[in-house]
């Protein structure tokens, strides 16, 4: 690795004072890739130009290629002076931000920087991330393009101005205390502490592993520095809409992972069940059917319809646990048994207790649903005394 060159007179700079890193320093470049091939040459060269030497270097790139990327890395890394490391993964579960999940357990030093491979990320900012989280003791260090100093210059377009825009107001209104003090969210460029975070604990879907870091892991101490998003170097953005209703999907997760959370979610998802419920009964009972077999069929409507709205947007994490028929087939007896215990609980309270029948009816409503979401956390979606979850695909490690 290079030594920076100080010209005379640049010792005045203060801009150079701000790129000092206390000693003892170190860190590891988490680069996430899925075909960038033709960015990789340029993305090495400039961060062998601008780690400087008194900071000690790895790169980790993880890989989810399906073209000529690793074999490229392994090529341009020859001329680099520090460490490169490729984990290739044959299953890219949890997308870009299992592919920075991943890194984060690889790495072997103090700090951890991630960045895109595409260049969009300035890699001249990383001194800078490691120091400035140095002077500050901080845990995680955020590039911003929102704070004095950055800009989204490296945006493609108005529309993806809009979406970017949108995303950081969404993720902000729903996490107000775990965002506080994280202007830009939605970024991909951003340095944290090994210690500072727990991976095993990252349950990452498409690639906004910050946001993921933040609500999960967030640590005590952030502070942010601007960058300027730069424009692609070569190739074209991953951004789809399939990774926007990831990303939808995600926050969904997110809100959800507290019991309360996710206990106001399965009442909504369930009230949303009387629609097909409805619909089913009215169709059944058109052609001739009786109104008690119809209910019974109908209301299997309304059960499908809970389950999947809750399989991917309540327990989408869980979902390892037990195989797709066993948690439907418990899923469906639970939702079934709430029908035949909601009867005899509405007759005791009218006959023994002297209840109206509505009121009656409401209680036993509150109870069954209460009774239905603990079977359905404690039976359908934790995990078998015994088992852990499975494996998340082979990860191929090669250092070069």
């Amino acid at each position: 690795m290079s030594q920076e060159s100080i010209v005379p007179g640049e010792l005045d700079d203060p801009a150079v004072h701000a790129v000092e890193v206390p000693e003892p320093g170190a860190v590891t470049i988490v680069v996430p890739t899925f075909n960038e091939s033709a960015n990789i040459r340029e993305l090495l060269h400039l961060i062998t130009e601008s780690v400087p030497a008194r900071l000690p270097c790895e790169v980790v790139f993880v890989d989810d290629s399906t073209d000529d990327t690793p074999e490229v890395i392994y090529e341009a890394a020859k001329d680099c002076p520090f460490p490169v490391t490729v984990l290739h993964r044959d299953e890219p579960v949890g997308g870009l931000g299992g592919a920075v999940v991943e890194g984060l357990k690889a790495a072997s030093s103090d700090w951890i920087v991630v960045m895109d491979g595409d260049c969009q990320h300035p890699p001249s900012l990383v001194p800078e991330l490691v120091a400035t989280g140095e002077r500050a003791n901080a845990g995680l260090v955020v590039a911003s393009r929102y704070i004095k100093g950055g800009s989204r210059a490296g945006l493609a377009g108005s529309y993806r101005v809009a979406v970017s825009r949108g995303a950081t107001w969404l993720t902000k209104s729903l996490f107000p205390r775990k965002l506080h003090g994280i202007s830009d969210p939605m970024s991909g460029f951003f340095a944290i502490r090994r210690s500072a975070v727990t991976a095993d604990v990252l349950q990452p879907l498409g690639y906004k592993i910050l946001l993921e870091l933040a609500v999960r892991s967030r640590p005590r101490q952030v502070t942010e520095v601007p960058f300027v998003f730069q424009d692609r170097f070569a190739g074209e953005s991953k951004s789809s809409a399939q990774e926007g209703m990831r990303f939808l999907r995600h926050l969904v997760g997110l809100r959800a992972a507290s019991p309360v959370a996710r206990m106001v979610g399965f009442g909504l998802i369930g009230a949303t069940g009387f629609v097909p419920n409805l619909l089913g009964l009215w169709a059944l009972t058109l052609v001739g059917m009786h109104y008690v077999p119809a209910e019974i069929l109908a209301n299997q409507l309304g059960v499908a319809w809970n389950f999947v709205l809750i399989e991917h947007l309540l327990f989408r994490d869980r979902r390892q646990h037990r195989r797709w028929w066993d948690r439907a087939g418990r899923f469906a007896l639970l939702a079934n048994a709430d029908l035949v215990l909601r009867i005899p609980l509405i007759a005791l309270f009218v006959d023994r207790f002297g209840m109206g029948a509505l009121s009656a009816t409401a209680l036993a409503l509150v109870m069954t649903f209460v009774l239905r979401f603990v079977g359905t956390e404690a039976l359908v979606y934790l995990p078998r005394r015994g088992r852990g979850g499975p494996d998340s695909g082979a990860t191929a490690r090669r250092a070069v």
